[in-house]
């Protein structure tokens, strides 16, 4: 079962809907938003500049799917090239999605096509310190903790602590 597919301008309202319909879902472990991202217009706007990322090869931005529709986010970000040859995922699913095996399974998806596909070494995540579910699916992916980082992200209106996760591509020396 395939858990995700590369983002489209077509899908700004469906991000829009799911968006706004989990707003108070996903404050928690977001940046504050003005009401313009929740919109189809502000959607397509990222879209537009998350696929431009892509075709320049810093970004792989991904829908996640579930039961024929658009459920979440989930993106590889930050690609850098030469000796480093590493990346940070970032993902989101609504909350009627969550705790059903979805994200872990997008995880797993992103992971494969980051090392299989680009030829990555290195992904790393980053998750609030409180965000157990978050945690549970970078740990069921292979994902080890490697530090804290004091004060990392403006999340929810303030600096807040972050766990460092990374996953090393096994086929890597």
């Amino acid at each position: 079962m395939a858990f995700t597919r590369l983002l489209s301008t077509d899908d700004a309202p469906a991000l829009a809907e799911v968006l706004s319909g989990n707003r108070g879902f996903l404050a928690p472990w977001e940046p504050v938003r003005g009401d313009d991202f929740f919109g189809v217009e502000g959607q397509l706007d990222i879209v537009r500049r998350d696929l431009r990322e892509y075709a320049e090869g810093r970004m792989l931005p991904l829908a996640i799917v579930a039961g024929g529709g658009l459920v979440g986010r989930i993106n590889v970000n930050g690609i850098t090239r030469g000796a480093f040859q590493s990346a940070s995922i970032g993902y989101w699913v609504g909350a009627s999605h969550s705790g059903r095996g979805i994200a872990t399974g997008a995880v797993a998806e992103t992971k494969e096509r980051a090392f299989a596909g680009l030829g990555l070494h290195r992904l790393q995540a980053e998750t609030l310190i409180g965000n157990t579910a978050s945690r549970v699916v970078l740990e069921r992916n292979g994902f080890t903790p490697f530090g804290i980082a004091p004060k990392f992200l403006r999340i929810a209106g303030r600096w807040q602590d972050h766990i460092l996760y990374q996953a090393l591509n096994p086929e890597e020396d």
